[in-house]
């Protein structure tokens, strides 16, 4: 019997390497978008729009939910419960996924987070198999890391936009790239 499994998108380059890997191991894959971290909303909506490109290259079903939280993180409340921005926001995104993985009967679930060599890899880890914990469907780890370069390369083939922060609005402002940034967002 084949492996259903959720894959949380949290971007269409990111997505390509491990959708093409795990396709490769014959597991029964959906597309799954929860992202209230990506700032502007701007950003939010063409982010998602490449994500469907991905969905359709693929012919994987996109599972859309929809949120956006830039005023929460603004408001830095979550300052009350979390030590980090970053694990306040692997947190909020991995517990909607594996509730949904679990409400809608996935053998397990993961993330495209794990591409990145720019992500917190342990604490996103830890993060998941406390969800998993929480909502009785196992988490699969895979370190996609080794194929980042070839995802991009990917993503560039097939014409995606390539962002260059990580999506919330303090990442924008750390960016290197911010004034380019902020300038597509007036070209679209």
């Amino acid at each position: 019997m084949m492996m259903s499994m959720l894959l949380h998108c949290c971007c269409g380059p990111c997505s390509m390497y491990p959708i093409k890997s795990l396709l490769e191991e014959n597991i029964q894959l959906s597309m799954y978008w929860y992202n209230p971290n990506i700032h502007p909303e701007f950003e939010w909506n063409r982010r998602l729009e490449n994500l469907q490109k991905v969905s359709e290259h693929y012919g994987l079903e996109l599972i859309t939910q929809e949120g956006f939280m830039q005023d929460y993180w603004e408001s830095k409340k979550y300052l009350d419960e979390y030590v980090s921005r970053c694990k306040m926001c692997y947190d909020v995104r991995l517990d909607m996924v594996a509730k949904y993985a679990s409400e809608n009967g996935f053998d397990s679930f993961t993330t495209t987070l794990l591409v990145s060599p720019y992500q917190q890899h342990d604490v996103i880890t830890s993060v998941a198999n406390e969800k998993a914990d929480k909502y009785g469907v196992r988490f699969d780890y895979y370190d996609f890391r080794p194929g980042f370069r070839e995802g991009q390369n990917m993503a560039r083939e097939i014409g995606l936009y390539r962002q260059k922060y990580c999506g919330c609005i303090f990442s924008l402002d750390e960016s290197d790239f911010r004034e380019k940034i902020l300038k597509s967002f007036e070209t679209m």
